[in-house]
């Protein structure tokens, strides 16, 4: 399928494949959970599959690096960012500076893993009595060599407070980053390659019932880079070419992109852009640097120090199943609708 169909705004098309997805500078990873998790115990545990590295895509779900209750136990990250935009379903994050939170349903989260931060991510199956579906991305954003030392920061961006745009024909554009018409997403943390808004680094995801279409103006950034992913549906068109496959494509960010569905039932874009940082990209599992001696002082770091440690009782830590969304920074908890995106240092 490589390359087929190509137009004036589509440069590259390939199948989707399985996630981890292929990224463009200045993104380095995007993956689309998809979890039909069963209803849990009164533990939230799932009933278990798998064989602790559990990533069988045919399966209903995974558990992940979980043992009983799916996700990742803790583990490090330096020299980047993780953004965490959801749809569906319940996220518990713990990290090495004793902060935590609950989210999902549509939150984002966003975090600056700069010099370094252990961090947990675990799905509790906090509904009993029905089905626990979880959808998700987790993108990484790369960081410049400049910020890659940075203290780790934390955003809990509510989905009360994300922006959305609803046409009258049903099609919808979720703004988890960036802007859009003269709409812009809530900030980013300070040190991000997208606090610069003219790097127009964007991360729109587009729901699109039968017989709708949306359309995303050109990047304002010059040089950007603009990749799509059809992550749901029987049929989608992009800039005027049917697909009926799920597609990976590259994309011109200097020419408006329209996206159309003209089939039967309901079909689902994620769109990301930004301009590259145009650095050296060396990475070792959680970590990205510049240089292989960078990787090298990572890890030689992170076993002196694990990076602060890890304050919780559990590497696979969750919150009472009565908890609801929340999140914990130096000492202070919000809620959504109590004042502000929740933030702070780690």
């Amino acid at each position: 399928m490589t390359n087929r169909g190509l137009t004036n705004t589509i440069l590259s098309v390939s199948a989707l494949g399985t996630p981890p997805y292929q990224t463009l500078d200045p993104f380095l990873f995007c993956v689309y959970h998809k979890d039909a998790y069963p209803a849990g115990n009164p533990s939230m545990e799932a009933p278990r599959i798998g064989n602790g590295a559990d990533f069988d895509h045919s399966a209903p779900y995974r558990m992940y690096h979980g043992s009983k209750i799916p996700g990742f136990p803790q583990h490090p990250h330096r020299g980047f960012e993780t953004i965490t935009a959801t749809m569906e379903g319940i996220i518990d994050h713990t990290d090495s500076k004793g902060n935590g939170g609950r989210y999902g349903d549509g939150d984002l989260q966003w975090m600056t893993a700069g010099k370094g931060v252990v961090h947990g991510e675990m799905f509790p199956l906090v509904n009993q009595d029905r089905g626990n579906p979880t959808r998700f991305f987790q993108i990484w954003l790369n960081l410049p060599a400049s910020r890659k030392m940075v203290e780790p920061s934390f955003k809990m961006h509510w989905s009360e407070d994300v922006n959305k745009v609803v046409r009258e024909d049903g099609a919808t554009l979720t703004l988890f980053v960036g802007d859009y018409k003269g709409m812009k997403s809530s900030d980013s943390p300070p040190d991000s390659w997208a606090s610069d808004r003219s790097n127009d680094v964007g991360v729109f995801y587009v729901t699109l019932p039968e017989g709708s279409k949306v359309k995303i103006p050109p990047s304002s950034a010059p040089d950007a880079n603009r990749t799509l992913y059809m992550i749901e549906g029987s049929q989608g068109v992009v800039d005027g070419r049917v697909f009926e496959d799920k597609i990976y494509a590259v994309l011109d960010a200097g020419k408006e992109l329209e996206l159309r569905n003209d089939g039967v039932g309901k079909t689902e874009f994620l769109v990301l852009q930004g301009a590259p940082i145009s650095e050296p990209v060396v990475q070792h599992g959680p970590f990205v640097m510049n240089t292989s001696q960078e990787i090298q002082q990572a890890f030689r770091d992170y076993q002196q120090t694990r990076f602060g440690g890890w304050p919780w009782e559990m590497d696979d830590m969750v919150f009472p199943v009565d908890k609801g969304r929340f999140a914990f920074f130096d000492g202070k908890e919000t809620r959504p609708g109590q004042g502000g995106s929740g933030s702070g240092e780690l």
